[in-house]
């Protein structure tokens, strides 16, 4: 079965062309909504996949309607794939069901890896580096040694309990708990 998918990114677009264009390549069904391509949650394109069955043929107008980035388009092929569903781009003219269009595909998804490899690199190697400069990434401590001393004192003095302590503090009581396991 041929299933179409349409997606424009704002309300003030339309998918009239898409709709058209999927409709001339015989699509028996078709999805279609308006969500930006970065949107993870897109509740149509969920529908399709979950509707997509082996055999079956995604159809889309162009690439960039099923995904906003290259890891995003492997993702959901790799979906498609798993299911025995394969993909068909007119506007591109991909078509995972010939073996040329597997090719072209395939040599797509060995880029992307590729600048996700050289990303990752360029990431670690900065990360590297601003740690030699004595910096640190994450979250800022909570506590500081002063309020972990006020912290201490409170607590030895028998009047407070742990929970009233960190409300003392504004922090929760698994954070203070947390940093005074730490110093043991």
């Amino acid at each position: 079965m041929k299933i179409g998918y349409a997606r424009v990114s704002t309300d003030a677009q339309e998918t009239h062309l898409q709709m058209d264009v999927l409709s001339r390549a015989k699509c028996v069904r078709i999805y279609q909504e308006k969500a930006s391509g970065a949107k993870t949650e897109r509740p149509e394109l969920m529908r399709l996949l979950d509707t997509a069955r082996k055999g079956d043929v995604v159809i889309v107008w162009k690439l960039d309607r099923l995904a906003r980035s290259l890891r995003q388009l492997i993702d959901t092929t790799v979906m498609l794939n798993e299911r025995e569903v394969e993909l068909h781009s007119l506007t591109e003219n991909i078509d995972t069901t010939t073996p040329s269009g597997k090719l072209t595909f395939h040599i797509f998804a060995a880029l992307a890896e590729f600048e996700r490899d050289i990303l990752r690199q360029r990431v670690n190697a900065g990360l590297k580096a601003a740690r030699r400069r004595g910096r640190v990434g994450g979250r800022p401590k909570a506590l500081n040694e002063a309020d972990l001393k006020k912290a201490r004192a409170l607590l030895r003095s028998g009047e407070y309990s742990k929970v009233q302590v960190a409300d003392e503090l504004e922090v929760s009581r698994h954070t203070l708990w947390r940093a005074l396991s730490l110093e043991k």
